[in-house]
């Protein structure tokens, strides 16, 4: 141990203390023994630090910070050094409110489309997220300070978090859930991790022996601190067994106690204890602020380059005859509430205070356009209106090309909750019927954080998607509407033609007690390259003012070099993909892989030689039977282009490697075929390795502690009367205009019972909570 002469002076209790929060973000200090306070707040797309009284849930304001584009805006960058770059700033910023651990980056990975916090994560692909994550890790921890990746393992769903038991088998957890994490851990060395609150296969993340001893700690060799996610403890000494060596928030000493009376009762070795003291002491040194002087930022600055985040970030999706950049002097109708009100991130802990917002009508009033009016086009949080409907259309009338700016309002993502579809308001849809029908020239700006179903696209001219763009959001869109900037970014996740062509469509999202990932490994454009189903946009795809040649691809030992030339008339960027194929594979696995990607800028008619260097990993599966990765032995298709379905360069690498005895295609016959939506029980079992465990709750079981208040109304009264108050204020804060309040009640109905005297920090006792239960059981 590194801290054992001061760890010896200090006493049972104090060790324990030190394993809890001493409030809602600060860590307990030790005085007499010079053991600072270190606070730890909220990312991951800006600071979010609290002015006022503290809370997890986005009640309270935070104080003023540059709010960049969330995580799946910035991962359609595919810049590497951007990424860096605005983990830099953010870590320069909490830095400087003394502010020692940066919660973020969020890098789940998006099994599902419709995942409330989705805009907070980067990708359907692991390995995107994995290289995007580890350089914005780098750049947070270059300040001095830790970033927290998060959340580890397997968050996919938002409903019923707390308590929902992601169930997957052990292969798809290491090539999809967990390649991420072990890409940052290996290359970025995060100083601390936080655990997720939900289980996985039977186990709380957060006590998860498999997932913490065996693989994070032993395998990976991480030597840093995890964190419970907020109010994310169950069995608190259980979690201290599993490395867990911080619970947040505080609890005012409850769960310390139980620490030191699992002691004492011999259940727990003290020298586990010691080890984890050892290991947050390490973390504190290394980040403790309270002896440094902050540092000074300028917020100006960061808000230009938040403006060219997004920029980078946003994808041109259309551009029929070249409807864009617009040319100066046309006349534009400028249609839709998003133009004068921008959404520009999500809801929930990552509720950012931008230090200012840049307004897209303002900056296309100032541009050289002829704007001929603006138009709200619909309401904001849905619902009919034919007057604003044909104030738009009779607008859209009158001008020579229409900006409509349309998208997902505040409530239909955040953290909490899911979204309910993929869809648009229907008063948005009415609204570009009406507009295509006054008008051939349409452009539509989208915001949301994810994927769509867009059932217009091929009635519209152009169509920018803007995700969650940040602050800068105005600004950024006027650049690229007006050819100030040449749109780079490219989709980081399928968009599908219907949801119900998303391959998990069929069990998301777990309603009660699992949630089955009988989709394995064909997540994303894993299954829809693999089931050769049509999609609308395909993983990889956005569209430039210019455009790009690929010629001369040479492989080299692993490394594979091709020429980039820019052949069009505009500078611009160009991301270059590279996608890996096993030719006659005998076992079951997704058709293409991502193994590299690099983005390049170009001048017109330049030429750059581009190279990727793989690894053997790149081209190895895991075979849980010997716990280790494997390649099969055969040929490698090695493909290069602008997207999974633009290949322009192919050639193909024999690897030596084994001959696989596992995932055999002729055993796994659903799998083989990508035909995963209607998974037998039998074949998801087989791969698993063990029998399902049941999916729905027992109703006629008494709740417990780990039970939900939403299973209260399956009981008596008392119960039903609990849930439907609840659900009676959620449903009332909406109806109000106040979505983002109305999540965080909605937040209480998944919450299990355990948490209630540990987040009012016993002011109601655990004991108040179980002699409720006994009349709710009654």
């Amino acid at each position: 141990m590194k801290h054992k002469n001061i760890i010896k002076q200090m006493t049972l209790e104090e060790k324990a203390s030190l394993m809890s929060g001493q409030n809602f973000w600060n860590t307990k200090a030790v005085e007499r023994l010079d053991i600072p306070s270190i606070m730890l707040t909220d990312g991951p797309h800006g600071l979010r630090k609290q002015g006022g009284k503290a809370d997890h849930l986005g009640l309270n304001k935070s104080l003023p910070a540059t709010c960049y584009p969330t995580a799946a805006t910035l991962a359609n960058s595919w810049d590497k050094s951007l990424a860096y770059n605005v983990g830099l700033d953010i870590g320069m910023e909490a830095r400087s409110e003394k502010v020692s651990v940066l919660l973020g980056p969020g890098l789940n990975i998006k099994r599902n489309p419709l995942c409330g916090r989705n805009f907070e994560y980067f990708s359907e692909d692991p390995y995107l997220t994995g290289e995007l994550a580890s350089e914005m890790v780098k750049g947070i921890q270059s300040n001095g300070i830790s970033a927290c990746p998060k959340h580890y393992a397997v968050n996919s769903q938002e409903h019923m978090r707390m308590t929902i038991d992601e169930i997957v088998d052990e292969r798809s957890l290491r090539e999809i859930y967990l390649t991420g994490f072990e890409k940052v851990v290996k290359e970025s060395n995060p100083y601390t991790i936080m655990s997720s609150y939900n289980k996985v296969n039977g186990e709380y993340a957060n006590e998860n022996q498999h997932l913490a001893n065996d693989i994070l700690y032993d395998e990976w060799g991480f030597d840093g601190v995890i964190v419970t996610d907020w109010g994310g403890n169950n069995d608190r000494v259980a979690g201290l067994k599993a490395h867990n060596q911080l619970e947040m928030p505080s609890t005012n000493g409850i769960t310390d106690k139980e620490i030191v009376d699992a002691i004492h009762a011999g259940t727990l070795d003290e020298s586990v204890l010691d080890e984890a003291v050892d290991q947050l002491l390490s973390l504190i040194n290394k980040v403790r602020l309270d002896d440094k002087e902050p540092l000074q930022v300028d917020h100006e600055v960061h808000h230009n380059k938040a403006v060219d985040a997004a920029r980078q970030s946003m994808v041109l999706l259309k551009n029929e005859n070249n409807i864009l950049p617009l040319k100066a002097g046309t006349e534009v109708a400028v249609i839709g509430d998003f133009a004068k009100n921008p959404r520009y991130q999500g809801a929930g802990s990552s509720l950012i205070n931008p230090y200012k917002l840049s307004n897209p009508l303002e900056h296309l009033h100032d541009s050289s356009l002829n704007i001929v009016g603006y138009a709200q086009g619909f309401k904001r949080m849905g619902g009919k209106s034919s007057k604003l409907l044909k104030e738009a259309t009779s607008l859209a009338e009158s001008a020579e090309t229409v900006l409509l700016f349309i998208g997902l309002d505040e409530s239909k993502e955040a953290e909490g909750v899911d979204r309910e579809d993929l869809k648009l308001p229907q008063n948005q849809l009415d609204l570009v019927e009406s507009l295509i029908k006054v008008n051939k020239n349409v452009v539509v700006v989208l915001a949301g954080g994810g994927a769509l179903e867009l059932p217009f696209a091929d009635h519209v001219q152009g169509m920018l998607h803007t995700y969650l763009s940040g602050q800068g959001v105005g600004e950024a869109i006027v650049d690229l509407l007006l050819g100030k900037h040449n749109p780079s970014g490219k989709l980081s996740e399928t968009f599908p033609i219907h949801y119900t062509d998303v391959p998990s469509s069929a069990y998301y999202p777990g309603e009660q007690a699992t949630s089955e990932h009988k989709e394995g490994l064909f997540i994303g454009y894993r299954y829809f390259e693999t089931a050769n189903l049509a999609v609308r946009y395909p993983f990889g795809y956005g569209l430039s003012y210019t455009t790009f040649e690929y010629s001369n691809i040479e492989i080299d030992g692993l490394t594979v070099s091709f020429d980039l030339t820019n052949t069009g008339d505009l500078a611009g960027a160009e991301i270059a993909q590279l996608y890996m194929e096993k030719v006659d594979s005998s076992i079951f696995r997704s058709k293409k892989e991502l193994k590299g990607f690099d983005k390049v800028y170009l001048e017109p008619g330049k030429t750059k030689r581009v190279s990727v260097a793989l690894t053997k990993r790149d081209f190895s599966y895991y075979n849980p039977e010997v716990k280790d990765w494997e390649i099969e032995n055969g040929d490698y298709k090695i493909q290069v282009g602008s997207s999974i379905q633009a290949i322009h360069l192919e050639e193909t690498i024999e690897m030596v490697g084994v001959s696989p005895t596992v995932f055999l295609k002729n055993e796994y016959p659903h799998y083989a075929s990508a035909n995963v939506k209607d998974i037998p029980d039998s074949e998801f079992e087989k791969i698993l390795g063990r029998k399902l465990p049941p999916t729905n709750w027992d109703r006629d079981k008494d709740l417990g502690m780990n039970d939900t208040i939403k299973q209260a109304q399956y009981k008596n009264w008392i119960g039903k009367m609990l849930y439907n108050s609840i659900m009676f204020v959620h449903v009332f804060l909406k109806k109000i205009g106040k979505p983002l309040t109305a999540n965080n009640v909605y937040f209480v109905i998944n919450m299990p019972f355990r948490q209630i005297d540990r987040f009012s920090g016993g002011k109601i006792s655990r004991k108040r909570v179980e002699t409720f239960l006994r009349w709710i059981n009654r």
